[in-house]
């Protein structure tokens, strides 16, 4: 299964242990941000997940 996922700042480090999780049972998953646990806006990485989501 194709999965998006993303984050703001605060959600980062279970974004990572959510993506480890879902790879090791074999999903496909397409990180869209944030990339470290520094303040970032989540519109920023919302919207292009969301937009993933929504092309399948």
């Amino acid at each position: 299964m194709k999965i998006a996922i993303g984050t703001d700042h605060a959600g980062y480090h279970y974004k990572e242990r959510i993506k480890t999780y879902l790879k090791e049972l074999g999903h496909e998953v397409k990180d869209f941000g944030t990339f470290s646990d520094e303040a970032a806006d989540y519109p920023l990485f919302i919207r292009p997940t969301a937009e993933a989501v929504a092309r399948g």
